[in-house]
């Protein structure tokens, strides 16, 4: 599965994309209508790093197959809207399958 660097993409975008949405739809009720606040403090770090490597493997990407400058662009746009990753993902892999 993770043969191509498309691949590897894809997979980076599906876990950076689940984090934003557990910390946004889950640790941060948990902080504010609980009175959590841990969750938001766990989640948001696992989630800064898989967004490090989110920017990483975009970078990986565009150095292995040369992504223009509007892929590059729209990948980390994405990485900043709730569900943003799962439709880039079915352009990627409408274009790249």
């Amino acid at each position: 599965m993770l043969s191509s660097p498309i691949n590897k993409f894809r997979l980076m975008g599906f876990l950076e994309g689940l984090s934003l949405l557990i910390l946004l739809f889950i640790a941060m009720p948990l902080k504010y209508i609980v009175g959590y606040p841990e969750a938001v403090t766990y989640v948001g770090s696992l989630h800064g790093v898989l967004f490090i490597m989110y920017l990483a493997t975009i970078a990986y990407v565009t150095l292995k197959i040369r992504w223009s400058f509007i892929w590059i662009s729209s990948a980390i746009a994405v990485a900043f809207v709730p569900f943003g990753n799962l439709v880039l993902d079915k352009k990627v892999r409408k274009l790249h399958n």
